[in-house]
């Protein structure tokens, strides 16, 4: 079965790659030669990935799912949440995002967080929906170099490590989209079985 995974993020599609059985072949968006950027203009996670997914099954006929992540920090009162990548604003920039989320947490006590990650996928005309959660802690400075986006300043609860200190693989067995992935794929699994 051939799914086109609608990102252009080579991390995201690296880490969901390896996740995936071999009788799934994942393709992006420029193995479709899809260059359009598919704008992220909905409130709601949910919503964002049923904007990327539709794109490319209106657009191109294809089976396609596409996810959203977002950083949900309790003390801000779930931001920066759906507007994670881009919260420090325009260009888009992990470094300057996670020098904002830590500016607006100094001195908090409650620096609990959650990454939440949902995935809509368009298979065959029907719409289906997966969501992954990994909680966690905001620490106070960064701590490791692996991954992308917040991983450094995220600790997931139970570990000792940012996820920026994890190797890919074990931060796919406890990660948000790790989780949403598993979901997805146990479907797949059964679906073309």
């Amino acid at each position: 079965m051939t799914l086109v995974f609608a990102t252009n993020n080579a991390h995201k599609l690296k880490e969901v790659q390896e996740m995936l059985p071999n009788s799934i072949q994942l393709v992006s968006l420029k193995d479709i030669n899809c260059e359009e950027e598919i704008e992220e203009t909905a409130t709601t996670l949910e919503g964002n990935a049923a904007l990327k997914a539709n794109f490319i099954t209106q657009k191109y006929g294809m089976n396609c799912f596409g996810d959203d992540t977002g950083l949900e920090v309790a003390t801000l009162k779930g931001k920066p949440g759906v507007y994670s990548a881009r919260y420090a604003g325009e260009p888009r920039n992990a470094e300057n995002n996670m020098k904002k989320l830590l500016s607006e947490v100094v001195g908090v006590k409650n620096r609990n967080a959650q990454f939440r990650t949902v995935i809509c996928l368009n298979l065959d005309g029907i719409q289906y929906f997966f969501e992954g959660i990994c909680k966690g802690i905001i620490l106070a400075k960064k701590k490791g170099t692996q991954g992308f986006g917040y991983d450094p300043v995220f600790q997931p609860t139970g570990f000792k490590q940012s996820f920026a200190e994890m190797t890919s693989e074990d931060k796919n067995r406890i990660s948000h989209r790790g989780l949403a992935i598993e979901k997805l794929v146990a479907f797949l699994n059964e679906y073309v079985a």
